[in-house]
Order: structure tokens, then C-alpha cells, then sequence
């Protein structure tokens, strides 16, 4: 079995587990929070992961193109660079974010403790990118399925632990919610550090010769990849954080109370798509495992390697994702009602599987167009599905004939926009037909 099917299955299988839990986190989530409870939450959630990927700056994904790219002698050269970058890094945002606080009303009128854990986990972020980076760029994808299965099992332990043994207002339990998502951050940090020390110990004593490329050689490296993709994560994560009041406002113009759309939004957001987006740890799977292949693979030239690739990524998505879309379609009153006792949340499931279909594929995709050195191309994708969808969610979704079903119209649009635009613009980079079939030239 190649190395890149060895990582992938392991990933797969640590991260179906893993999302097992994370539907045990949501159910948890849905019950303790109520629906007002859980539309707040998810509101907040696309603000934190904003500051979440500020903090990381995409290093694991530039640390890691780099890693496959270069021989090991140039690594620990590397690495000492992005941890100084790491550090100024969180200087900067700290010090933006206590700005923020001072002359934003960001976070206000919900529990003040958020402001703290928000601040927290910059530095956490940071660094534990760095580690994540390399032990993608090296391919020993064991560690990081251990990191983030241990995330969202310690999330659960902490949630089942606190909540069934005390009660607390809406805010608090908000509060508490986010507490346990930054502890078990916190967790997953101290694993990947200790394992990074010990990894690269056992490098020094290999004794490998090390060469150090210039400061601004490094600096494009990581930049060059680092920034648009930080880019592009940005501009994802604000239309997340958009998207909530947007599809609201969209529901209050078209006759419901702010009340009643704020917990439609709950059922879509907390249920709907939780259920739908639990296969997806095999799309994240690949999305790891793909980056370091196809850049390594880029850099030798090996259009063929990089086809095979796509043709097995293809495959792989049509073997899990047709399933997945057809399950949800004949039996999504069954799940909802079952594990989260709502029936108006099978509706949407129901409609929205064009848009959780086209995000399996989207994901891999993205890997491909990072590996070629396409990020600027994905990032203009993005930014034009998500006009396009932003366009329909509004306009549809404020007529009272659509309500819902208009906003859930305009989210399947944008997905399907952004997988046709990455598989077409791959397709050109490879020099091959939109069916696979064509000789490949790089």
C-alpha cells in the first residue's frame, strides 16, 4: 500500500471516530443549550474560528508544502524561522485583539469570559501549528490523528462531566461550551509539543547535517503559501460569521419573528449540517494527506502521480458521498427525530444534500490546487461562489414563498459553483479533459 493510501486510512479511521464523538458533543450541545441557546452559539462559533486561523496563519499547511518539497537538511533552519514567526505573530494579535475589545463592542451582552478564552487561545494556536505543519510535511499522520481524536474526546468527557452534575443559565452553559472547545486545544498543544521535541531529538542524533537558506528565501516560502491561504481561510471563515445574520435577516424580511429565525438557524446550523457534514472527516483526511503528496509530486514534475491522485480522490468521494447523500434523503426523519427529537430539521437535512455532496468534493480539490501552487486561483473561486450564494440565500430567502427552502437554495448553489471552478481549473493545470483521459504535461 502506498504512503499516501497508509495515511489517509489512518486518518480515516482515528477521524470517524473521532466524528462519532463530535455528533456526541452536538447532541449534548442541542440539549443543554435549547435552540436559542444553540443559534447563539453557533453565531459565535465562525467569530472564534476567524480568530482561530489568524492565530495559525496557515503555517501547517506552508510548513508542511515546504517540508515535502526540501531535503531534511534545510528543515531545522525552517522551523527555527516559523517558530520566531509564530512568536511575533501572537504579539500582534494580542495586541489587536485587546484593541478590538476597547473600541468594539465584539462580544458584548453575552458572557464576558469569552473575551478572556478567546485571548488564550492565540498563543495555543500558534504554536501547535508549527508542530501540525511538520508532522505533515514528514507524512507521520499517526500523530496527528491522535491529536485530533484527543481534542474532541477530551471536548466530550468535559461536557459530560460538567453538565451532568450542575446547571447553569443560558449564558453560562454558552460559556462553559467554549471553555471545554479551549481546553481540549489546550490538550491536544501539550501532545504535540512533547511529541516534536522528542521527534526532533532523535534527529539531532541521527546527525544530520543542516543547511540554513537565507532569511528571505524562508520568508517566501512560508509567505508565499502562508498568506494567500490565510487569505483565503479568512475570507471562508467571515462568510461563516456572515452567513448566520445574513440567512436571519433573510428570514425576518420574509415574515418570521427574530425569535422564530433564530431558531430555524439553530436546526439548520446545529442539526442539519451536523448531521450532514459527519462524513466529511474523510474529505479532511485527504485534505492532509494530499498537501505534502502533490507538492511533492509537483515539485518533481510527476503530472501521471499527481492524475493518479485525482482519479483515486474521484472515486473515493463518489464511493462515500453518494451513500452518505442517499441516506440522508430516505431516512433523514428517522436520524433527527431519533437522536435530536426534531422533525422540521429532516427537511432540511433533506434538501441540503447537494450542498454537503459538492463540499466532500471541495475539500480534496483544494488540496490539489495548494499542491500546484494554485491558492490565489481557489482563493478567487471562493470569493466568487460565495457572492453568488450570498446573492440567492437574500434574495430567495426573503421571499415568504421560499423562507428556508430559498436560503437552503442559495447554500447548494455556492457549493456546487466552487467544486465545478477547482476540478475545472485543476483539470487545465494538468493539461487533461474534464473526464481524466488526456495525456498530462508539466
Amino acid at each position: 500500500m502506498s504512503l499516501f493510501l497508509k495515511g489517509t486510512l489512518v486518518l480515516v479511521i482515528t477521524a470517524f471516530f473521532g466524528e462519532l464523538v463530535e455528533f456526541m458533543i452536538n447532541m449534548i450541545l442541542a440539549r443543554e443549550l435549547g435552540e436559542a441557546g444553540l443559534g447563539t452559539y453557533m453565531s459565535i462559533l465562525p467569530t472564534v474560528f476567524l480568530v482561530v486561523i489568524l492565530s495559525s496563519m496557515e503555517l501547517p499547511i506552508s510548513l508542511s508544502k515546504f517540508i515535502a518539497e526540501k531535503d531534511e537538511k534545510y528543515h531545522r533552519g525552517m522551523l527555527q524561522y516559523v517558530f520566531r514567526f509564530a512568536v511575533l505573530t501572537t504579539i500582534f494579535l494580542l495586541i489587536g485583539m485587546v484593541l478590538v475589545y476597547m473600541w468594539t463592542p465584539l462580544f458584548q451582552g453575552i458572557h464576558a469570559g469569552i473575551r478572556w478564552l478567546i485571548l488564550a487561545v492565540i498563543p495555543i494556536v500558534a504554536f501547535t501549528s508549527i508542530t501540525r505543519g511538520y508532522f505533515m510535511g514528514v507524512q507521520q499522520m499517526r500523530k496527528i490523528a491522535v491529536a485530533n481524536f484527543l481534542r474532541k474526546g477530551i471536548q466530550l468527557i468535559l461536557l459530560v462531566s460538567i453538565y451532568q452534575f450542575l446547571s447553569f443559565t443560558s449564558d453560562t452553559s454558552i460559556f462553559i461550551a467554549l471553555c471545554t472547545l479551549v481546553a481540549s486545544e489546550a490538550v491536544v498543544f501539550i501532545y504535540l509539543i512533547q511529541a516534536y521535541i522528542l521527534n526532533r531529538r532523535g534527529k539531532g542524533k541521527e546527525g544530520i547535517p543542516h543547511v540554513r537558506l537565507s532569511k528571505g528565501e524562508m520568508r517566501r516560502s512560508i509567505l508565499s503559501v502562508s498568506v494567500p491561504t490565510t487569505v483565503l481561510r479568512i475570507f471562508h471563515a467571515f462568510t461563516h460569521a456572515v452567513q448566520p445574520f445574513l440567512i436571519k435577516l433573510a428570514l425576518v424580511h420574509a415574515g418570521m419573528g427574530a425569535v422564530e429565525a433564530n431558531e430555524h438557524f439553530g436546526m439548520m446550523a446545529g442539526i442539519a449540517l451536523t448531521i450532514g457534514f459527519f462524513p466529511s472527516f474523510i474529505a479532511f483526511s485527504l485534505l492532509i494527506v494530499l498537501i505534502p503528496t502533490i507538492s511533492e509530486k509537483a515539485s518533481a514534475n510527476d503530472g501521471e502521480g499527481i492524475l493518479q491522485h485525482l482519479k483515486q480522490v474521484m472515486w473515493i468521494t463518489l464511493g462515500y458521498g453518494v451513500p452518505a447523500v442517499a441516506i440522508y434523503y430516505l431516512l433523514g426523519d428517522y436520524i433527527t427525530v431519533t437522536f435530536f427529537h426534531s422533525t422540521t430539521s429532516a427537511f432540511y437535512l433533506k434538501l441540503l444534500w447537494p450542498y454537503f455532496f459538492f463540499h466532500f468534493l471541495v475539500l480534496p480539490l483544494q488540496a490539489f490546487l495548494i499542491g500546484l501552487g494554485l491558492v490565489k486561483d481557489a482563493l478567487i473561486h471562493t470569493v466568487w461562489a460565495s457572492i453568488f450564494s450570498f446573492s440567492l440565500i437574500y434574495i430567495l430567502g426573503s421571499q415568504p414563498d421560499f423562507g428556508m427552502t430559498g436560503v437552503i437554495i442559495g447554500m447548494n448553489a455556492g457549493a456546487v459553483l466552487s467544486a465545478l471552478l477547482h476540478y475545472v481549473t485543476i483539470c487545465r493545470e494538468l493539461e487533461t479533459t474534464i473526464w481524466l483521459k488526456s495525456a498530462v504535461k508539466m
